[in-house]
Parts: structure tokens; sequence; C-alpha cells
């Protein structure tokens, strides 16, 4: 399909996720018949969203312009950037633009869901490449992974930056150097947009280095003489390799414990991103034949999530690893938020059983990816914009960060504060919402991308605070009778054999609502099921202040 570039045509940017939250993120932007998508990243759970797996957003928009969409390009490899890529893939054929490791870490997940007919294209910092309208260029920046990029987006009424998520890392652990002079580039030949990383706009000064938490890990292992086991997110590469730089300097060897983490470090290995020496790296097996203070082990959990290695280390169930005293855990990534409680409750268990825990309020043991405010200042005087998004934050990071950008010196009514579905359009002098795009999110429980309803979790919520009430009733249908029951059977409500003044009387009230019901609607099953409802409900409400699930089964015969 022809790109369309009539000077009339409007810049149209609309984020489907990745404001006023944390994950989620996906942008697309729109020039007529041109459609590309940067990011497409899940959200983890949060504690009300009961069995859900993950959410990502809705993209219902870009199933509704499939035809349109030229390609989908990644920042990084982190999951609340690509986590969503499968499912966004299993419904749109595009081409896939990111650095090798990004594509290599997407493309084990595209395997995972047996989807093998995209189009995966490698690009490097400084590569370019047009779609349709656009013509993106790749700017390496410095973050908590390897092979991080920002874009600069040109358009045909002016140039985009989209920073990606970054911080400015002077010492990074690849030496890989933030690439200052493309964006100081974009901002001496005029920007129109930038799009910058707000997660942690509420921090002031700068970030510190990837390289300080080796003087952390260095300082915790010269005074270990036991085990240490440290958990960090799968995907950090850097963090991995440290501690691996580490291990090796203290003469002890390395295992790699959980199958993300185990996979993510082999990538890494095979592309040239990650290096271990030979006959450090050990098999999980092997632990017991190594002494003590001669092992450390690499392994997730460190947001508490339950089936994850150090959950079941922690609970005493993984198979290989049990805690003794002198075994040291180290959790080396910040608590995302919501997972606060069962990060808690990990670290309680792992210190009854005898464990040292080191975390990020006790050690400097974790630097954030993310920018600070200085850093965010500095970027907008390297690119200079005249219009600017907040993006990648909840609403108060985002309220920050535009606040960061007046003191800067952007115009207030040029700084947009969007929501997910926002449609904002350009024409290169000015810039105005323009309404809504279907935007939302699916709740992920497996693989499917039917997803979960938001009526499921209020039922997932219901049975879980008030719990269930089934009501079993015999009817038979010739002569209209009640013929066995009301039987009542509670889960999750009142304990059955210490309750049987609830249930008697429970069961009085539902035999006295049927007997009021005339002949006409006693064999109707949804009539005497409403009536059932409706006579419990009333009664558990008057008599106890609670509102379980009631569910009526009516058994014809």
């Amino acid at each position: 399909m022809p790109s369309s570039t009539d000077s009339s045509t409007p810049l149209q940017i609309i984020p489907l996720g990745g404001v006023e939250e944390i994950g989620l993120n996906m942008t697309v932007f729109r020039f007529g018949s041109d459609i590309i998508v940067v990011d497409s990243g899940l959200m983890f759970p949060e504690e009300d969203m009961l069995g859900i797996d993950f959410v990502i957003p809705d993209f219902s928009y870009l199933i509704e312009n499939r035809d349109s969409i030229r390609g989908i390009l990644l920042t990084h490899g982190h999951e609340d950037h690509t986590g969503a890529l499968p499912f966004v893939l299993n419904e749109i054929k595009a081409p896939v633009y990111g650095t090798p490791l990004t594509l290599a870490l997407v493309k084990e997940k595209l395997i995972e869901h047996e989807i093998d007919d995209i189009e995966l294209i490698p690009v490097r910092p400084r590569d370019t490449v047009n779609l349709g309208a656009f013509r993106i260029e790749f700017i390496r920046i410095t973050h908590s992974i390897v092979d991080g990029v920002a874009l600069g987006i040109t358009t045909p009424v002016g140039s985009i930056v989209h920073t990606g998520d970054f911080k400015l890392d002077p010492t990074p652990v690849d030496g890989e150097l933030m690439d200052f002079h493309k964006f100081s580039e974009y901002g001496e030949k005029g920007t129109l947009f930038l799009l910058s990383d707000s997660t942690n706009s509420e921090k002031g000064g700068f970030t510190f280095s990837e390289k300080e938490v080796r003087r952390a890990f260095e300082d915790v292992f010269s005074r270990s003489s036991g085990r240490i086991i440290i958990s960090t997110f799968a995907s950090n590469i850097h963090r991995i390799q440290q501690a691996v730089d580490v291990a090796v300097q203290f003469n002890r060897k390395v295992i790699m414990c959980g199958r993300s983490i185990v996979t993510n470090s082999q990538i890494a290995l095979d592309h040239g991103y990650l290096k271990i020496p030979q006959d450090e790296w050990m098999r999980l097996e092997t632990l017991k034949d190594i002494p003590d203070e001669q092992v450390v082990i690499i392994t997730t959990g460190s947001q508490g999530e339950p089936l994850s290695v150090l959950s079941r280390i922690a609970s005493d169930e993984h198979k290989h690893i049990k805690i003794k005293p002198g075994d040291t855990v180290i959790l080396s990534a910040k608590a995302i938020p919501g997972n606060e409680r069962s990060i808690g409750r990990i670290i309680n268990r792992l210190m009854k059983r005898g464990a040292e825990v080191i975390y990020e309020k006790v050690s400097e043991i974790h630097v954030s990816g993310h920018a600070s405010k200085e850093e965010l200042k500095l970027m907008m005087n390297l690119v200079k914009p005249k219009f600017f998004i907040p993006i990648h934050g909840e609403y108060r990071q985002l309220n920050q960060h535009a606040r960061l950008a007046e003191k800067s010196g952007i115009s207030k009514e040029n700084i947009f504060i969007l929501e997910d579905g926002s449609i904002l359009e350009s024409d290169g002098n000015t810039c105005a919402r323009a309404g809504k795009a279907t935007s939302g999110r699916i709740f992920i429980d497996g693989k499917g991308i039917t997803g979960v309803e938001d009526i499921v979790l209020r039922d997932r919520r219901r049975l879980g605070h008030d719990g269930i009430v089934i009501v079993i009733t015999g009817i038979e249908k010739v002569s209209k009778k009640i013929i066995s029951g009301p039987d009542i059977i509670t889960k999750g409500f009142v304990f059955e054999e210490i309750s049987a003044d609830f249930i008697n009387e429970a069961k009085g009230v539902v035999s006295e609502a049927l007997a009021g019901m005339d002949e006409d609607t006693i064999t109707d099953t949804a009539s005497v099921q409403a009536k059932i409802r409706s006579a419990l409900k009333k009664h558990i409400k008057n008599t106890m202040e609670r509102r379980p699930m009631i569910m009526p089964i009516i058994m014809e015969v």
C-alpha cells in the first residue's frame, strides 16, 4: 500500500499502553496510511488480579488497521517492552526490528508460542530503516539490559525522539557509551516531539552507574564464607555479568538456576553479550560436590513470584537447594510496585531458615536502569523538542516529568500528559488532542489471546473474599413438586461442621421461598434460581453482613 505524504495529513501519536502505568509499553505513530508501532510490552499482575499470569494492552486498534502497519520497532528486550509481542504477532503479521540480543530473546518467546513465520530484522545503533512515510534511526542508550536503543523518527512534518528506557551511565559494564552526539544532532536540526522515560522522574540527582553494584558484590563476597545466592531479573545481563566477574575474582563456581535465567544467559553467551570463563558455569546437579565457600547460585525470584526458584528455596520446596546457616542471599533488584508484601514474605522465610539476606533497603545492592531528574533535564536540553510527551510511568511520574520539562524551558501548552488510547495530532506547527482509539487491558490466564474478562476477575475476588454457597434442589417436572433438598454446601464461607445452625436456617429460607412459587414458575429453572439467589442473598446480608457467591443448582427429574 502506498504511503500518504499529503501536506495536509497530520502526524498522529497514540499510546496504547505505558502511560499512567508501569509496563504495557506500546506506542503507535501514524501518518496517513502508514503505521509504525514502538514496543509491545506486558505488565505483571497486581494483587487483586487473582489467577492472572500477566496483562497486555488491548491492541484492537492494530487489528483494525493491520494493513497499514509497516513494522514493529523494539527499544530493548525487557518483557515490559516485548512480552505482548507473541500475542500481537499471532493476530498481525508485521516485520519486527530490534538489536541482535533483543531479537534473540524475542525469538525464544515466539518458539514457545509456536509462531515461526515472522520476519525478524536485526539492526544496530546508527542503522536507519525506511517504513512508509517514516525514517527510523536507532540510537544507542544505556539501560539495565544490553543492546538498548532510542529511536530517531523522521516524518513529513518533523522529527520525533523516543528515548525508550534509559539512564546516562558514564561507565557501562559493556563499555558501550550512550550516543550523546546523535541526540545533540537531533536537537540542532530541530525536534518536533520528545517522548521520554518517566520511571525515575521523582528521584533527584543522577542514577548511579551499574558498576556501583560490583563494589557491593565485592563487599558481600569478601565477608561470606558460605554459599552465595543472587536473585535478579533474568534479562539483566549486565547484573549477571558482574555477578560472574566477582565470582571468578573470589574463586567461586557459578550455577545458574531457573529456566528463564539459564535460557537468557545462554542466548547472551552465544551472541557475545555475556562472558563466562570456560569451566566456571557448572550444572545444578554438581552443587553437592562443590564446597560451600566456592558456590555462587544466580537465580530468579527477586519479586517474590510464587513459582520462582527463590520462592521454592525459601519454602524449602526446591529439589537441590536447601537453605542452611551460613548461606547469604542477595536480592539484587528493586521491588516493582505491588510486590513489596510478597518480597517481604520471601525475606522473612529465608531469614528463619538461617540465611543472611541482603536487599535494597539495607545495602546498595541494586541500581536503577532509569534516568533521574538531572539526566531527564539533560536529555531535554540535548534534544530541544518543541512538544514534549512523558511516557513510561504512573500519572504522578508523568506529572513530575512534565514539571521538569516546564522548568527546562518547554512551554506548558506544548506539554501533553496522555492516557492510553489518546490520539495526539500535529501538522508540524500546532498540536492538539483528536479523540480516542480503542484501548484497555487484556488479562492473560495461560496462553489464550481471548484473555479474562473483568467480570471473571470480580467473581474471583468475591470468591476469595466471601466464598461460595451452593444450593442443590430436585424438582419433578410432572408433579411440579420439590422431591429433594434443598441441600446446601459452602466453600470459603462457613465451616459446615460447626455451623449447622446457619445451614439449617438457610435451608428454611430457601424452602419458604420455593413454597411461595406458583406451579407455572416452579418448573422454570431460571425463575427458581433467581428466587433462591434473592432470598438467600437477603438472609445472609441481614444476619452476617457478607456477600458470598450464591450458586443454585436445579435438577429436573
